[in-house]
């Protein structure tokens, strides 16, 4: 006899291996576009910085590795998010079996989104490194503290996101049009510092810019995040939406399940 544990084990390997098989046949670019947005987004922003003429780097860290920190630890959070949103229906056909809830290809989803941008940064930082650039975390702990921060910040949005765009299917659509102005606002590809001090104290109600700050702050030496920036404040988040997303998935199990 199987303890719940090992079942519940069993589940999210069977899970996995399935995700992992559809974005690997489902979307033949799908590898090739994860490691292609972020550079896309470095290219292009590189290039307006040189039109502009500010081709310098930020206070305290060259521009290019500034960037790549940003622009993946936003995705790492993004992903997390944008794909929990139709996880459940995806995996409706399972529920029939009853060791499957509804949660499980949510987590699933999330650990899979985990691993794989952690592998973008990893490859990312190895390209920088042969190009000259310094991309070693000045503070290797606390890096992959606030990097793990990031992700459980997006698993508990996920959370959330599941259950309401499962309720109210247009949520979804909301939530993916919501990323653009977050991408921007949360200070990813551009300094926060450079925004008028009456403004950033309204930026700073934003728990992903609290997170790329500090991330940044661990990986290069020089940089100073932006005054106001706290950890606790984005651990306030992640425990409220964490608490959040497993009452609602509790609350609604069995709407969840049906079809």
């Amino acid at each position: 006899m199987r303890s719940h544990w090992q079942v519940t084990w069993s589940v999210w390997h069977a899970l996995f291996m399935r995700e992992v098989l559809a974005r690997t046949t489902g979307d033949r670019l799908g590898w090739f576009w994860m490691l292609g947005e972020p550079v896309a987004f470095i290219v292009i922003m590189v290039g307006i910085r040189s039109l502009i003429g500010r081709t310098g780097g930020i206070i305290g860290a060259d521009y290019i590795p500034w960037l790549i920190v940003g622009i993946t630890a936003f995705f790492l959070f993004r992903e997390s998010v944008i794909r929990a949103i139709n996880a459940i229906e995806a995996n409706q056909a399972l529920f029939a079996y009853r060791q499957v809830k509804p949660i499980d290809p949510v987590l699933v989803r999330s650990a899979l989104e985990g691993l794989l941008k952690t592998t973008v940064l990893m490859i990312l930082m190895a390209m920088s490194t042969l190009l000259d650039y310094d991309m070693l975390p000045a503070d290797p702990l606390g890096a992959m503290l606030v990097w793990l921060s990031m992700w459980l910040l997006g698993l508990g949005g996920g959370l959330v996101v599941s259950v309401g765009a499962r309720l109210v299917p247009d949520i979804g659509h909301v939530i993916k049009m919501l990323m653009l102005p977050m991408f921007i606002m949360s200070g990813a590809i551009f300094p926060i510092q450079s925004i008028p001090h009456a403004f950033q104290r309204y930026l700073l109600y934003n728990p992903v810019l609290h997170g790329l700050e500090l991330l940044r702050a661990d990986f290069f030496t020089g940089y100073t995040a932006v005054q106001g920036v706290s950890f606790e404040y984005l651990w306030h988040w992640n425990l409220a939406l964490l608490a959040l997303g497993l009452a609602l998935h509790l609350r609604f199990a069995a709407r969840l399940k049906a079809k």
